[in-house]
Order: C-alpha cells, then structure tokens, then sequence
C-alpha cells in the first residue's frame, strides 16, 4: 500500500488534493530528478489491487462501467437521430472534452457517418486558450448550456468530466440531466471517491456535488446513470489535475469512445478484455515516454533556463500535438501564477486548424493570436538566445515544413529543440535536416505499431501531453514557482482554488484555518489590517478582486510564518525567487 493511501494521510484532504509522498522535495530536485518523480506518480495511475478502499483504473467494476458506457455510445452511432454524446468540463476538463470531442468527430467524418460529439467548456471558448474561472461556479451556466448544446434533442449521453468532483457548473448540469431522465443518461467522470465530492452549499442552490454524485451512485445500480471514478493517486504538484487527472480523462475517454467505435463500425463487440487490452497500450505508451528521461531534462534544463532569464518558451505544433501544445501552454498562468508570454503554444492553421464552435477569437487579445503566422510576426522578431522555441510533429505532418519555420527560428536563438513521432525506423531526409537545426531531439519510434491508427495517435498524443507537462512544470520549478510540492503561486480566482488556497496554508503553516483565511484577504486586498467592508464579503466577490493581485499565497505564508508586514515580505520575495531561501532567511 503506497503512503497516501493511509487513512492517516492528509485525512481531511480528497486524493486528488493530497500532496504526494514521491515529490515532497521536488522543489530543490535537478532536471533528471523532476524526470523520476514525474515518472513514479504517473505510473501510479496504473497500480493494480493495492488492498485498500479506493478502486483503481484496473479494477473490474471500473472496467464493467467503462464497458457499458461505450454500449451506450454505440447505440447513438448506430442510431444517431436526433441523438448527441455531450463532453463538458472546466479547464483542462473542458479543454480534453474539445479536443476528444473533435478528434472522434473528424473519425465520423473519414467514415462519412453523423456528427455525434459536441463539447461544452466553463467559460466558452475563451477558455480553451485562457484562463476563465468564474464560470467555474456558476451552475445555473452550466445547465443553460447544456440546454443550449442539446436543443431539439430526444437523447443525450451526457458526461461531465471533474477531476476533484467539485465544479458547481458540472454539478449543475448532472442535475439538469437528473430532472429530465426521459433525455438525459448522465455519467460522471473524476478521480475521487463519492464520499470525498466537494459538500460546501453552491449558492442559490438546493444541492452540493456531493449530494449530485450520492444520486448519480444510486441510480447507477440501475443503470440509470454512471459514475467512473478510480482513484489514480495525488498529483505530482498537489492538486494540479492539469496532470495526471488530465492523462487519466484523455485515457478514459479515449477508451470509452474507441470500443464504441469499434463496435458500431468494425463488428467488434464491446468486451471488458477489449477495454483492458487498450488500457495497457497506453500504459506502455506511459513507460515508452520516459525512457527518453535524458531528453525529457534537457528539455526542463533549456525551458528553465528561459524563464529565470525573464525569456519566454514557445510551443509550434502540427495537428492535434499542437493543440496539446495549446492546452499545456494555457494552464501555466492559473498553475503558477505565470504571463501568457512565457510559454505559449502555437498551431499551424491557426483556427482553421482548431475548428473551434465560436471561430477564430484572435480579436480578443494577443494570448489568443495561436497561428504559425502570429508566431511569426509577433513573437520571432523579438527572439533571442533567452528563449527557447519546441517544434512539436509526427511523421504525417509536412516536415519540409518543420524544416523552412525551424530554420528561422535558428538564425534568432540556438535554443530549439524537437519532439516527432513516427512508426517508420528509417528516418526522412527532412529530419536529419531538423536534427541539425535543434539543440536536441526527442525522437519516439513507436515500433510495431501500425502508422496513422487512430489508436496509435492517441498514445501519441498522450506521449507528448506527458513531455509537455513535466517540461512547462519542471522550467517553473527552476524558477522557484513551487514550494515543496504545492502550487504556491496558485491564483485564488474561484471557489475552488480560493479554498485550495486556505488550505495549503493550513497545512504548511500548522495555523488554525480563520488565521490563514485572514492571511489571504490581507494579501489578496494588500492590506496589513482588514475592514469589515472586506470581511462581510463572500468568496465570489474576494475571488473577483484576487484575479488582479499576484503572489497571494506566498505573500500570505510568509506573512503568517514571520509577522513581517506585507511591504517587508513584497521586498523579501523580490530578492529571492525560490520561497524557501526566502523563509529560511527571515525565520530564526
């Protein structure tokens, strides 16, 4: 039994909030050592049996409701009148509900078959590139637009994707879906058990996620509704499902969507051997990824090295890597209180490429300029040897391509680098040509794989949402954005990541929990002494006015580990990037 599975571990956090044991000194870890751990946490995803309560990806019931969700996706495919599989979810939940939404419907297309997957993301599609977390909270949005997506329809199999089993605008929607069980079969995906689902009251409302999941529960005896959530363990950095929770939705769905296909296309039955049988494809897609660990930490070493020099790191992609690019890049400014400059992703066809319900959004500001030509009007006059650029393909995608835009960016800094799939063990022309330009290549040849499977590009993807993910987290934990394990330059702009807030403060301070709650207003309002204006406010309104403050919860922690005044500690941490040099010096 691993440690975090003790009942006496971190009791009163969810899994999916616990910090992990494998990762408690991160922070100070080398390039090759952030490697290693990122390693052990993500093969935690695939850990059989361990003997305790928490059922695993593996386990039969999670694999006999995988089974029978795919059946149900099936009978739309075959049937597909005034029929719709529905994908939602808040940020990276919504973000994967796009991407996998699209990647199954181009698959209809190629087979000249019904569209039947459409996506909803808190926030719209501003969020698929930024960071919108006040719809997050609101669960009236999310049942409206739910609503909106399934007007006119006779059957929805709806799934909502909360890692934590805690977004409201989720929650809303499963209620919506509950009400109207004539429509609507909904399914729950996350990643803790039922009993540890958020329970704080949703303002207006007559439910918690908890009491939605407890229903959801009961009714899947019946097969009435379902709940698929197996417990993959804490994330590397507490509490950031961009991660593994991500990784485990992209599989999960994936797994889910494929046998359903396969069922109503290639006279394939869904069985729950099938369903085991593609889960091990990706865990050997998970194991095959860091056995490149060397090439992973070169990565982490030059993206580091950017950022701590004030440099930036771009992100160019071909095809659906791209968007992963996009997706990995958009997550850096609520994680790690980062600029959308300092990584940002970038797509060949821009949003012809992205096919995106609401179009192209380059209007609503530079973040969302996501082209190659944005790239390069915008971003490579400025480059220099402070910045470091990733060209992210495969084998399918036009290298002569990858060749013409690499070679420009090589004549600005020699800091580029590449990433590339292909089945085919005799390499191209083009890249030998690439291999010269870059610094370094991380070069998956998948062997015994058939080229351009749909199964294939998929543990593709999955691959390279792995590098993407430990290079964006290791180069800031170079520059000093975690402390321990823990997200410390979360931003507390929502219900959710307000309480996360409080809570890291509880447990890396040992303060009572209105102690540390107080710490935040003051460093969210800079005030050294709170008025009972600020005080008689709720968390909605204190999450509004923290999505302008920046450092709160290390201004916060210092604060109340040394008494020093707001202003003494904004200087302190000004002088010292890694939070911990900074405590050490201040506290006896």
């Amino acid at each position: 039994m691993d440690e975090w599975e003790s009942s006496d571990y971190e009791p009163s956090l969810p899994v999916s909030e616990k910090s992990n044991p494998l990762t408690r000194d991160i922070d100070r870890a080398s390039p090759s050592g952030i490697v290693g751990m990122f390693e052990a946490c993500d093969a935690q995803m695939f850990q059989r049996e361990t003997g305790t309560n928490y059922q695993r990806l593996f386990d039969n019931q999670v694999v006999t409701t995988l089974a029978e969700v795919a059946k149900r996706v099936e009978l739309i495919l075959k049937d597909p009148q005034d029929s719709l599989v529905v994908l939602s979810g808040c940020g990276t939940s919504g973000r994967l509900a796009f991407f996998i939404a699209s990647r199954f419907n181009e698959s209809l297309k190629q087979l000249n078959r019904t569209l039947v997957y459409s996506y909803i993301i808190a926030g719209g599609d501003s969020a698929l590139l930024s960071s919108q977390e006040a719809p997050e909270d609101d669960p009236e949005l999310g049942m409206l637009s739910l609503q909106k997506v399934c007007e006119g329809k006779k059957r929805v199999l709806f799934i909502g994707v909360s890692c934590g089993l805690s977004a409201p605008f989720v929650a809303g929607q499963l209620d919506f879906c509950l009400q109207h069980p004539e429509v609507y079969t909904p399914v729950l995906l996350g990643f803790n058990p039922t009993h540890q689902a958020r329970d704080e009251p949703i303002p207006g409302c007559s439910f918690t996620f908890r009491s939605v999941a407890q229903r959801l529960q009961e009714l899947a005896q019946r097969r009435k509704a379902f709940l698929i959530n197996p417990a993959v363990g804490p994330e590397a950095i507490s509490g950031s499902s961009r991660m593994k929770g991500g990784s485990a939705t992209k599989i999960v769905l994936e797994v889910v969507l494929s046998a359903a296909h396969a069922a109503a296309f290639s006279h394939t039955p869904v069985a729950n051997d099938g369903i085991l049988q593609h889960m091990r494809e990706y865990e050997r897609a998970v194991e095959m990824t860091y056995q490149h660990r060397e090439g992973i930490a070169a990565l982490i070493e030059a993206a580091g090295r950017s950022l701590q020099n004030e440099g930036s790191v771009s992100y160019l992609g071909w095809g659906p890597m791209a968007f992963l690019g996009l997706i990995d890049a958009s997550e850096c400014n609520p994680t790690f209180g980062a600029d959308y400059a300092d990584i940002r992703g970038f797509i060949r066809g821009g949003y012809k490429d992205l096919n995106n319900n609401e179009g192209p959004l380059s209007s609503r500001g530079p973040e969302f300029c996501i082209a190659h030509e944005d790239f390069l009007h915008h971003v490579l006059p400025g480059l220099t040897d402070r910045d470091t650029v990733l060209l992210i393909y495969t084998q399918s995608d036009d290298l002569q391509e990858v060749v013409n835009l690499g070679s420009k960016v090589r004549e600005k800094t020699p800091n580029i680098y590449a990433v590339h799939h292909r089945t085919d063990s005799a390499e191209a022309l083009q890249q030998v040509s690439i291999n010269e330009l870059c610094s370094s290549t991380l070069d998956f040849l998948w062997r015994g794989s058939v080229p351009a499977s749909g199964s294939v590009f998929h543990q593709w993807e999955l691959s390279t949402k792995l590098v993407l993910n430990v290079v964006s987290t290791g180069a800031h934990i170079l520059k000093g954005k975690i402390y321990q394990n823990h997200m410390i330059d979360v931003q507390a702009t929502n219900s959710k990541l307000y309480r996360r807030a409080t809570r890291l403060l509880q447990k890396l301070s040992g303060r009572a929990e209105s102690e540390c709650e107080e710490a935040l207003l003051k460093a969210i309002y800079g005030a050294d002494k709170l008025t009972k204006e600020i005080t008689s406010c709720d968390i909605t309104a204190h999450a509004q006015v923290a999505r302008n403050a920046k450092k709160v919860v290390p201004l916060a922690l210092v604060s109340l580990l040394t008494g020093c005044s707001l202003k003494q500690v904004e200087s302190r941490l000004e002088q010292r990037r890694v939070l911990r040099d900074a405590l050490e010096e201040l506290l006896p």
